[in-house]
């Protein structure tokens, strides 16, 4: 695989009185790419998560794709076998060739093979076994040689993770702080018990950064109850047809949709649409929102799914179906409720545009030249993205982007008033420009902070959109 490589951004920005000339790189500019182990159970949604997850391997380094258990799957239940994943690896390898000419940082197929084993697969959170999955994880884990962060992904459950810390408590009970800092888990629903009866007691108070995640089902099996009219048409059979199913290649067309052709499922996907760089800096905080969903601290550090209207309250213990607000919702007959419901899930589908086309383009990107498909406008902000001021001061913002396929760009931006806490409306002036200003209220107290999200949309087939994030502190 090419080496890692730095994600830049630039930022500038005027505000108040100070003002500042030339282009820097960003402070939150990540050192290498994103680390990644997916854990995954093969359910339907997982082959489909597949699917889309090796078109952005490019944006990783993928350290590891596990085949592990859930609830609902595990060898000899509903198992879909133990090399399931192979007809993926084989598909990958033949569009690689036309992958690797958009962009050189796809892994070559015989890495991600490598890097293909078997987790803890025998029984539903069965996590006795030290198996070639949870060995892998812990070697990652354990190399000294890199300390950036890695992003544990439990599509089905957290079993073989839990296998693989309770391997290094047992051999290195010295490092199990040290490697605590580099864990980063992303677990759609707790889908066995191994994280309440292992991970939870033992490595929660190491301050792991834990999202446990509700939204997915947003674009889950059950999408259309639940995304917005507009949306829906990004996952109807006729744009899954001519976007994805058809004339895409050997790997498009594994993907598992309805026999309609709708959309059928990815649950799991969320785990890594959270780890793409798309400018929102939603890696930096849970509760900042990005494609994966946003999340709000419940306990230490671990965050779950925002809730929406006032008598839920958070269970002590699994955050998982028979539990979550999203499922109670759904079950209710009151149509109030369906009006929460699909407010409850918004935090996820509201991406829905941006990222079906972003993948959609991937898709291209398996049959067509460079220069026949589109590739993402890359967007950078006049120095800070995080900025302080003043009540009732006002700030100036000011973007640039620029698109590798020459195409026009439009700019929006837009206050994320969910991400903030400052709650009231601020009317941004110039909001469809490069340049914009936002006035703070008055009333706007210490320590508050306002959201702008800069989102610049190409105008190429499909259009792309990427997106820079400022945060404003109120002084």
């Amino acid at each position: 695989m090419a080496n890692p490589r730095g994600i830049s951004c630039f930022v500038s920005i005027i505000i108040v009185t100070v003002i500042w000339t030339g282009f820097a790189d960003s402070v939150h500019a990540a050192a290498g790419k994103p680390r990644v182990i997916a854990t995954t159970d093969g359910e339907i949604d997982d082959q489909c998560s597949m699917v889309r997850f090796l078109l952005y391997a490019n944006e990783w380094d993928i350290e590891g794709i596990v085949t592990s258990s859930s609830q609902y799957h595990w060898r000899g239940h509903r198992w879909a076998g133990d090399d399931w994943i192979e007809p993926y690896l084989d598909a990958y390898e033949k569009v690689y060739p036309n992958l690797v000419k958009h962009d050189p940082e796809y892994p070559t197929p015989q890495y991600l093979r490598d890097r293909h084993v078997l987790g803890n697969v025998d029984a539903e959170g069965e996590m006795d076994k030290v198996t070639p999955g949870s060995e892998l994880i812990v070697n990652v884990l354990l190399d000294e040689t890199d300390d950036r962060p890695v992003w544990l992904q439990a599509w089905g459950g957290p079993n073989t993770i839990a296998r693989a810390l309770k391997t290094i408590e047992e051999r290195h009970p010295e490092k199990v702080a040290s490697v605590a800092k580099k864990i980063r888990l992303f677990l759609i629903w707790e889908q066995d018990d191994s994280y309440q009866k292992y991970i939870r007691p033992h490595w929660e108070k190491h301050n792991i950064l834990s999202i446990i995640s509700d939204q997915f089902d947003a674009i889950a099996y059950r999408w259309y109850e639940i995304i917005a009219e507009k949306e829906k048409q990004y996952y109807n059979a006729s744009w899954m047809k001519e976007n994805i199913l058809n004339n895409h290649g050997p790997l498009c067309s594994l993907y598992r949709a309805k026999d309609n052709g709708d959309f059928r499922s990815e649950g799991d996907s969320p785990s890594f649409m959270h780890s793409i760089a798309t400018g929102l800096r939603n890696m930096e905080n849970p509760g900042w929102g990005g494609w994966g969903g946003r999340y709000v601290r419940v306990r230490n550090n671990t965050w779950l799914d925002p809730i929406v209207g006032d008598s839920f309250v958070y269970p002590k213990g699994r955050w998982y179906s028979k539990v979550t607000l999203g499922r109670k919702l759904r079950a209710s007959k009151d149509p109030a409720d369906k009006i929460l419901m699909q407010q409850y899930y918004r935090p996820m589908w509201r991406w829905s545009i941006a990222f079906q086309n972003d993948w959609a383009a991937r898709a291209d990107w398996c049959v067509k030249s460079p220069g026949e498909a589109n590739h993402s406008p890359k967007v950078t902000l006049k120095q800070s993205a995080d900025l302080t001021a003043a009540p009732g001061s006002t700030v100036k913002l000011t973007a640039r982007a620029t698109d590798p396929d020459g195409d026009a760009l439009s700019y929006r931006w837009w206050h994320y008033q969910e991400a903030g806490t400052y709650k009231r409306n601020i009317a941004i002036k110039n909001a469809t420009s490069k340049s914009a200003s936002v006035t703070l209220s008055p009333d706007a107290r210490s320590g508050q902070t306002v959201h702008l999200i800069c989102e610049v949309t190409d105008d190429g087939s499909p259009p792309l959109t990427r997106y820079q994030r400022v945060v404003i502190t109120v002084k």
